[in-house]
């Protein structure tokens, strides 16, 4: 894991907080942001950059959605599990993403192309059942129709 990680990027983003705990989320957002995820070697030196406990980093990692400790893939597909998407099919969508990504909730694929995940709400109940992915939205949707969005991607 460590061969590709820059650690002198991760020194560079400490250089411009403060050395104190309140740095910590946006410091663990903009290293995310280099990384595409936060990699163990970036949480030492972030514990070490701002004085603060590993312990206590790996409890905001964790807390936080917005985290990531693993590799993620270069795209993310989210469906909704809100009331509108379940009785409007949500659950075949779901099942369809499964299928055609070979995923489980949670999981990236091998070649790190796609993560799959769930949501409680996308906020689209109009257009249910509903598929996020990365920025884009799709809706009333079927299995079918799945396979032809993750196609394009």
């Amino acid at each position: 894991m460590g061969d590709n990680i820059d650690l002198c990027k991760v020194d560079e983003v400490l250089q411009r907080f403060a050395k104190e705990e309140a740095s910590l989320i946006p410091v663990l957002q903009e290293v995310q942001g280099l990384f595409g995820y936060l990699p163990e070697e970036t949480i030492v030196r972030i514990s070490r950059g701002l004085n603060v406990a590993l312990s206590r980093i790996y409890g905001v990692v964790t807390f936080y959605s917005q985290f990531y400790l693993n590799p993620r893939g270069l795209h993310t597909v989210r469906v909704c599990r809100g009331t509108a998407c379940h009785v409007r099919g949500g659950k075949h969508v779901l099942r369809a993403v499964e299928q055609a990504l070979e995923l489980n909730e949670g999981e990236t694929t091998p070649d790190f192309k796609f993560t799959f995940e769930t949501v409680a709400c996308l906020g689209a109940c109009a257009l249910a059942p509903v598929l996020l992915v990365d920025k884009t939205y799709y809706g009333k949707l079927t299995p079918a129709r799945v396979e032809q969005v993750l196609r394009q991607y």
